[in-house]
């Protein structure tokens, strides 16, 4: 009878639109609507140096060990050791702890226009207290939740991406060709240069961050098995998921720079400000409350969802030895409540920068900085890694592989993605003249010393890590230079245990020959299939 159930598998636009879903976020787009036609160049530049290469990278590292756990801790460990890959996965879980302050952030200026008074709503989304309060309380809401288990969690994200995410994404690029179809006054030039003068130095600083738009495509790689014909297909996805997400980022910044004049542009009001000044437009400023609410809905499903995800990796390879048992420790439902708990602590002391940064905005920007700079340490150790697979275990079959034959095509994508992070990561260290940051001293400082602590503080964990440390019950797979050992070890044990049951055999295969001098029947032919047989000696 025939397998009736078999393995659903996704299409290829199908992938592609989960990669859009996991990706796109409309809460960066007024950071490049002050290029004007320029950001349209940064959006491809960060697309094909980035994009492409973390999705096809991520695709052949994950199809490589499937069947093993770790994630970035694996594929960073297998190339570099366990003390880098280390690093590459708590660089990952603290660098989305200190995203959640700036998504929050997005969220509390969207409540914030929920009220019909514009005056009033602005002013509230520029008081710092006021985002203190909604970030902390919505934040720890977040994880109290999760502490009571995360099955229903799925759909409210599905229904924020799509309520928060897509059809706010697509409703915005509408109102904005509505706008200029009848007669609106366009504040962006069209005219103006798609590629921006990279002599000022000024014009190239602030668009590193828009290297974070694109992060997070590395979680797609783990359906790389899902997709029929994965080595055809799987691209396809990624270049058609691509594609629609630079296009979103694109028309969707040239929708806030029509609307809003770029001396205007605020980092965490201009969208919802562009929204209303649409709606205005149209008669219908009783849709800005709608999609205020609809905008911080999506916020919130997010951090709901990422709140228990990033920290289920470092709590999977804590439970293997490298985290001491604090962090090791579960409620009665599974989850990882002390790593929670952390967590919402070094959330709770990076929102508490709001009384140090003079404003709202600074501090949004000096932490989105941030998080870009730890996230691209772990990328670089990625793309690194993975040309370096290519060489330390170039036996080992890859379900998906960049380029059929030979190396170049994963030095050119992996060299790409490397090459990009690098640019993007020493950029992210100066401060935008575009946008006030407030003073340099704290900005170098917040930077500088926020990135050493972290990379420093694996190393440290790493080094005072103690067999007592590794739980009984932990199932984490051994690296590959630990296998080949234990398996040799194991052949050296068997081939003497073998060679000792050889010598018995023979031994007592004398002692109970027959007084002929006649080998026993007993004499195992099989080993000698192919031979001719044993003949007895004379007497």
């Amino acid at each position: 009878m025939a397998n009736i159930k078999q393995t659903v598998k996704l299409g290829v636009f199908t992938l592609a639109i989960m990669n859009v879903t996991a990706v796109v976020s409309l809460r960066g787009l007024p950071a490049e609507a002050v290029y004007g036609m320029s950001s349209a160049f940064y959006y491809l530049f960060a697309a094909i140096v980035f994009l492409i290469p973390t999705s096809l990278v991520a695709a052949e590292l994950a199809a490589m060990f499937q069947d093993k756990q770790g994630g970035v801790f694996r594929w960073v460990g297998e190339a570099y050791g366990k003390k880098l890959g280390f690093l590459a996965i708590c660089v990952q879980w603290i660098e989305s702890t200190i995203w959640y302050p700036t998504v929050l952030t997005f969220g509390a200026v969207s409540i914030a226009f929920i009220g019909m008074n514009d005056v009033h709503d602005m002013s509230l989304a520029n008081n710092k207290y006021y985002t203190l309060v909604v970030v902390l309380v919505i934040y720890w809401l977040a994880t109290f939740i999760s502490l009571k288990g995360m099955s229903w969690v799925g759909k409210v994200a599905k229904v924020g991406g799509l309520v928060g995410t897509i059809i706010p994404a697509g409703l915005l690029i509408v109102l904005g060709i509505i706008y200029l179809a009848t007669g609106g006054h366009s504040n962006m030039d069209f005219h103006s240069s798609f590629f921006p003068d990279l002599t000022n130095f000024d014009n190239v600083v602030l668009a590193a961050s828009i290297f974070l738009f694109y992060a997070g495509m590395e979680m797609g790689g783990i359906h790389v098995k899902d997709v029929n014909n994965p080595s055809k297909n799987y691209p396809k996805a990624v270049f058609i998921g691509a594609l629609i997400t630079v296009l979103i980022f694109v028309l969707g910044t040239f929708a806030l720079g029509v609307i809003i004049p770029a001396k205007d542009i605020s980092l965490t009001q201009s969208l919802l400000v562009g929204f209303d000044n649409y709606f205005r437009y149209i008669h219908a400023s009783w849709l800005s409350p709608v999609i205020a609410v609809a905008l911080a809905f999506g916020v919130l499903a997010g951090v709901l969802t990422w709140v228990a995800g990033p920290s289920k990796g470092i709590f999977a390879v804590g439970k293997a030895g490298y985290m001491p048992p604090f962090f090791q420790k579960t409620n009665k439902l599974g989850v990882q409540k002390n790593i929670l708990f952390v967590q919402g602590g070094a959330v709770t002391v990076l929102s508490l920068l709001f009384v140090v940064m003079p404003s709202v905005q600074s501090f949004y920007q000096i932490l989105s900085q941030l998080t870009v700079v730890l996230y691209l340490i772990m990328y670089m150790l990625m793309f690194s890694g993975a040309i370096v697979l290519r060489y330390k275990m170039k036996k080992l079959n890859r379900p998906f592989r960049i380029g059929k034959g030979g190396n170049g095509l994963m030095w050119l994508v992996g060299g790409l993605g490397f090459c990009g992070s690098l640019l993007a990561f020493v950029l992210s260290f100066i401060p935008p003249s575009q946008i006030s940051t407030g003073s340099n001293t704290v900005w170098f400082s917040v930077l500088i010393i926020g990135a050493l602590v972290v990379v420093i503080a694996p190393f440290i964990i790493y080094a005072s890590k103690k067999p007592s440390w590794v739980d009984p019950n932990s199932t984490f797979e051994p690296f590959h230079w630990e296998e080949q050992p234990a398996a040799q070890v194991a052949g050296k044990t068997a081939t003497a245990t073998a060679t000792a049951g050889t010598t018995a055999s023979a031994t007592a295969n004398k002692s109970v020959a027959s007084p002929t001098g006649n080998a026993p029947s007993t004499n195992n032919n099989s080993n000698n299939s192919g031979k001719a047989p044993n003949i007895p000696p004379k007497g």
